[in-house]
Parts: C-alpha cells; structure tokens; sequence
C-alpha cells in the first residue's frame, strides 16, 4: 500500500499544477476512505532479536564526560549514595554563578577528575571545581558577540581522553563550527581544524561522540558528519535528505528543501559494534507540504549507520510527510530489554506525538508491532498527505494524541468559553491537515517530548520521560500579497482602526479570526461588502463604515491600493502560517484540562505505561485549591541507580526527586533561576553531587540567570 501511495504521489507531481492544486481540487477523501483502516509493521520475533553485550559497564555508567550522561544518551548514573530514602535530606553544596550575563543554556554539565564544563550565558566555557563550586577559568572561544545559535555547546559537551600524544579535550558544537579546547587550560587546539575550529557545513548545535578516531558531530540544518578526532580533517558525510539514486531518494517527488531532516537533539553510540544512531526533523517548510510531496525521508526518522564511514544501516521512520512539525526532537536512548528472561540490545527514540520508537539495535525491527492508521485527506489545494500516520498500541503513549472538544479547560466558566470561541470555525483531530484559513488545533509543536528527551534505567529497562500537554492553534493561509504602500494608504490606516484588534496588525489572524492576507483570492467586493453589513460567525457587523472608508478598505485588503495591480504568481500558491501560536485561555493558562507537563514512567519490556504523574505547579493555582496541574517544561529528567529521577525545567522553578518505581514526590528545591537542563550527577571523593544548570529564560520566557545549583547529603 505504501508503494500504491509513492506511486500515486508521483503520478501526481508530473501532471500541471492546475490540475492537482486549483480551487477546486483537493485530494479525494472517498478514495482514502476505500483503504483499510489499518497496517501493522509485524514485531521481530525473539529469535530475529540481538542479545545484550552487557556493555556499559556499571564503573563506565558512574561517570558523566558527554552531556547526555555518556554514550548511550540515557542519562542513567549507577551512584546510590543518594537514593530514595535519604534523598529528602539533600541540601545547596554550592552554587556558581558566572558573571558574564543572563542567558538561557539548554546543556547538561560534564564532570571530568572532579572538574565540572559548562557553557555560560556569556557564550564562554567555564571550568568549575565540582566540589566546591569554584572557577578554575573561563574561555572565550570567539562567539561571546555572535548572534544566531552561534553558541558554544548548545546542547551538548563531549570530553576526549587523548591518545598519548594528543592532550584531553572538551569538544563542542558552535554554531557554524565545531571547537575544540584543552580540557586542562581552555585554550583553543590550534591543530584541530583551523586554530581550533573546523567549519560545518550545515551548522551544528548538538553534542557529539567519539569511536575510535572518529568524531561523530550532528548537522543543525541537515546531515550526520565524520571528521577525524585529531585533526578535525572531514572524513564522510551522512545526507540526511536522501539524494536521487541512494535510500529514501525516491520519496521526494517534487523539490528537496536545503533544509530538513535535522538532527538537533544529539546522538547515541554504540561503542562495540561501531553504529552511530540519531533522530531527525520534519520536512521544510513547516505547514505548507505542497512543495515535497511524499515521505520525505530521512525526515521523522530514526536512523542508524555505521561509525566508521557513515554508511546507511536502517531507518524507520515515524510521521510520513510531516506538515506539522511533529520532528522526532530527541536524542535516541540505548537500551536493554527482556524477553523469556533473556536479554537483548534495543534503541528508543521519544517524539512530539508521545510515541516511543522501540527498534532493535542491529537490525531496526520493530520490538513490538507497530501499527499504522488510515490518515485524513487534506483540504489544502496541491497538498498530497500519507495515507497513513502512526497509530502504535505498544509502548502507550504518553501524551495525548490529538486534541478533542472535550479536553477544553473547565478552569473556569470563563476561561471554557474563551476556548470554545477561539475553536469555534477549528478543525482539529487525529493527525488532520491544514485547511486554507481555518485554524487547526493539534498536540503540539512543544510536547509530548522536546528537545530534552528521555532517561533510561538501563538495569531494568524503565524509560522516563517529561512531556508537555498544551495544542497548538495555526491557520494556513495564501500569502503573496505584495508589501502595503509607503507611506501608509488611507486604507491600511482604516483596517488598523477597525479590524487590526481581531485579525491581527500583520493581517495574519487571531485564532478565531481569520487571516486577512490573500484574501482577494478567495472573496470579491460585494461578498465583503455582505460580511460587513450581516456578520460572520463571531464577527459582529460593521454598519459604522462609511462609503468612503469601505472603498478604501477594500482597495487596502485586495491590494488595489499598492501603486501597481497585484497579480497572482504562476505555480502552486505561496502558503504562511500565523505563527506557533497556542491554545491559551484569557489568562495565559493553557486551553486544555490539565495535566500540562507530566513526567511518566514506561516498561520498555511491557511497554506499558507504570505511572505519571503532573510535572510542576502553577502556585497561584494551588493557593486556590485546584490540583497540582504540571507546567510547561523543558528540562527532561535523569535516573540513578538510587532509585531515583530527578527533573527540571519547570515554570514553578523547582527541581523534583521521584520515587523511581511509584512516581511519588519525594523532594523538591526552589532554584535561583529556572532549571534550563536536565539534572546530572556525579562523584568526587565518595561524595556524590546533583547540579542543575538554572539560568532560567528560552522557551518559557521566564527571568533568565547565571545560576549552577549543586545539591549534596549533610
């Protein structure tokens, strides 16, 4: 059936554009609806799965020298001096602070002989006695000025041991280059790239991995990179956007963006057996698919290759032609699960959509069936959408799928009807496209899971997971009105008077209203004129225009008053959206009952969901009585071998301790800042610390900080 759907799809893609994409004709519906209503991708049988080596070791998973814990990115620490019978005595050990300014950093510390490195706000490295908290020194490797993700160590620091005669190093992405510094001093390796710095080609932000000599560094736009962990020489290039002739390249059947499939979450090592595996983003660009038809891969994918030359191993892929921006966003997590009381090698992959990807290691097979459903058509003129989209039993979700009238927020009498006006002309459902000039409310461009990712228990195989619960609402919309006049028209003048409040100064439409930009393609004068004298829908009439002022509208909105006449362009129709707006009621509040932020517990050998629970507070909330909600979060947690996890990245500020089995609250700390990382661990000299990187800011927009909090038993 897939095949039929490529097949289709390029049929499609060579006929005139008119003839798939003109007002009129939109994918048919009743030949959607003929498909059968399911697919199973058959689970590996036990004999198809691959034993467990048994590596890492318990002494190699008590050490944290890459961001993401170490190479298995399941930020999993085999420490038990801290557990969950002591662990409500933890009390501030020390707290740094690095004085170069406020900013937002999204990556987790590493700890190397008792030396803690972090990026600060002040795009430096810093080097820290992570037992005091003191500043060794501080390392301005160029970026302090730059602007963009010109940052240092975005989302990830990877500690190098050396080879006996190269010294240990601290490596990290920059923005459009990698860098590379003396672990000992924080100087720049002048033989490593360029003074330091190798050039990337598609920018990197993620952290990276080490095999052998092999340096492993993700694209932020696009592609995999091997480049010599000496030199920095590029040794091979991993296209994550399939390329005519290789895997995958005959999904795209009418254009390649120069953007997409990227990896910005970071990446999982397989040391002994040399694969490299890695997540990738939605297709380019968001919301509008019109100009890449079919599955796009390695978009949505979870991929594997080999770490030695970059070659293709396996893919599989979530969303099939993503238009709504539902990227695998996290790193993958190497696991172990059981089965008849053996062993076996797996990998996990977390998604926006609360999926978790469970595959085998070596070969990509699914360890349990992976089922897919028969997917709405779209409604937008020259969109093609997959037939099918991703509908697993196992693992359970751990977010909600979609987004139903019935999850309205009953927070207030007030605060429901403010949300039932902002859906009122919605579509919204299971994986529904985008239809022109209708806001589409889905679950969401920020959650289940995001950037932050997942832990594992890799001695039982438990994954946890913190995840966001608040939909999105955009409207699609045709957008190839040219500029308004300079200076401002008479016209433009009027429509900010009267109907900027409600559809926007940027015509681009406030959820309930819809946008104001292409609308000479879709009504003429005298429809305009009827809205305005009778209304629409919420919008009341407006019988206070004079002659003058409608004449003067009209030209503005139809785009008569511009100085020459505003043709329509040749081609597919030019799409934009209203931006990552989301569904909030009067207050801020998001539009859903709660929960809004959990942290849940899945048995990856199960797949069943053990527990979750809501994931931070609103106080001003529980001050009134209203249950513990959970936030918006983004921070992501981490387990130990105590038995505990601990989490961050909540608008309250605090980072929590749960009990590892049950979910239960066993601790929490109010922080300078808010948590903006997950929590990591270590030890030094038998005394085991937990810090938080809280400096607060990003996609909260909460105070930012400089603020490293770390905690310790009396």
């Amino acid at each position: 059936m897939l095949l039929t759907h490529n097949i289709l799809r390029a049929v499609l893609s060579l006929l005139p554009f008119a003839l798939i994409a003109g007002e009129a004709v939109v994918e048919d519906a009743a030949a959607r609806a003929a498909l059968p209503e399911f697919q199973v991708v058959p689970a590996a049988t036990t004999a198809e799965l691959t034993p467990a080596q048994g590596w890492p070791t318990t002494q190699q998973l008590a050490t944290w020298t890459r961001s993401l814990g170490g190479d298995t990115s399941a930020r999993y620490s085999s420490l038990t001096q801290i557990s969950a019978a002591n662990v409500k005595d933890l009390t501030v050990a020390w707290t740094y602070h690095s004085g170069d300014g406020k900013d937002n950093v999204q990556c987790v510390p590493i700890v190397v002989d008792g030396v803690l490195y972090t990026p600060t706000p002040g795009r430096q490295i810093a080097a820290v006695d992570a037992a005091t908290g003191q500043e060794i020194w501080k390392a301005d490797v160029g970026l302090a000025k730059a602007g963009g993700f010109e940052i240092p160590g975005r989302r990830g620091l990877l500690y190098w041991p050396g080879d006996g005669t190269n010294a240990p190093r601290i490596i990290f992405p920059g923005g459009r280059a990698t860098i590379a510094i003396d672990a000992k001093t924080g100087k720049l390796v002048e033989s490593f790239g360029t003074g330091g710095r190798v050039p990337m080609p598609a920018s990197a932000t993620a952290g990276g991995a080490v095999w052998k000599n092999v340096l492993i560094m993700p694209g932020y736009d696009r592609d995999v990179y091997g480049m010599d962990v000496v030199s920095g020489k590029m040794l091979w290039t991993f296209k994550t956007i399939a390329e005519p002739g290789t895997v995958g390249g005959d999904t795209w059947l009418n254009g390649r963006p120069t953007n997409a499939a990227n990896c910005w979450g970071g990446i999982a090592l397989d040391e002994p057996r040399g694969l490299v595996y890695f997540t990738t983003g939605s297709p380019k660009p968001n919301f509008d698919g019109t100009r890449h038809h079919g599955d796009n891969l390695f978009c949505n994918c979870l991929v594997a290759i080999n770490a030695a030359d970059g070659t293709y191993r396996w893919h599989v892929q979530e969303i099939r032609h993503d238009i709504w921006d539902l990227d695998l966003p996290a790193p993958p997590n190497l696991v172990t699960v059981e089965r008849d009381g053996k062993k076996y090698d797996a990998v996990a992959a977390v998604s926006k959509t609360g999926v978790t990807l469970l595959v085998d290691r070596v070969t990509g097979k699914h360890v349990f069936p992976f089922r897919l459903r028969r997917a709405p058509t779209s409604k937008l003129p020259g969109e093609v959408t997959a037939p099918y989209q991703p509908f697993p039993e196992l693992p359970e979700h751990f977010s909600r799928e979609d987004f139903r009238k019935e999850d309205i927020t009953d927070r207030t009498p007030e605060a429901r009807a403010h949300i039932e006006l902002l859906i009122s002309r919605a579509n919204y459902g299971w994986y529904v496209p985008f239809e022109l000039n209708k806001p589409t409310v889905f679950t969401s461009t920020h959650g289940g899971a995001e950037w932050t990712g997942s832990a594992v228990d890799l001695a039982n195989g438990r994954l946890y997971v913190t995840s966001n619960h608040r939909p999105n609402i955009i409207t699609v919309f045709r957008d190839d009105d040219p500029a308004p006049a300079k200076p401002m028209t008479a016209g433009e003048q009027t429509y900010l008077t009267f109907c900027a409040a409600c559809h926007g100064p940027d015509r681009r439409g406030l959820g309930h209203a819809p946008p104001m930009r292409g609308l000479r393609h879709r009504l003429n004068d005298e429809q305009i004129k009827e809205i305005w004298k009778a209304g629409r829908g919420s919008m009341p009439p407006m019988p206070f225009l004079t002659p003058e002022q409608q004449q003067q509208l009209l030209d503005f909105l139809l785009c008569r008053d511009r100085g020459t006449a505003a043709k329509a362009e040749a081609g597919p129709p030019k799409y934009s959206f209203d931006g990552y707006r989301k569904l909030e009621d009067q207050d801020g509040y998001p539009g859903v009952k709660p929960p809004w932020g959990t942290l849940a517990c899945i048995d990856l050998n199960t797949g069943k969901k053990l527990w979750q629970v809501p994931l931070g507070e609103y106080p001003e909330l529980t001050a009134k009585g209203i249950p513990k909600t959970g936030t918006e979060n983004f921070g992501g947690a981490t387990v130990t071998a105590g038995n505990v996890v601990f989490a961050s990245g909540t608008k309250d500020g605090r980072i929590y301790a749960f009990d590892a089995t049950t979910g239960a609250e066993l601790w929490s700390a109010k922080l300078p800042f808010t948590g903006s990382t997950s929590p990591m661990t270590y030890a030094v000299k038998g005394k085991q610390y937990v810090v938080i990187p809280a400096t607060g800011g990003g996609k909260l927009n909460v105070p930012a900080g400089d603020a490293w909090v770390a905690f310790a038993l009396p």
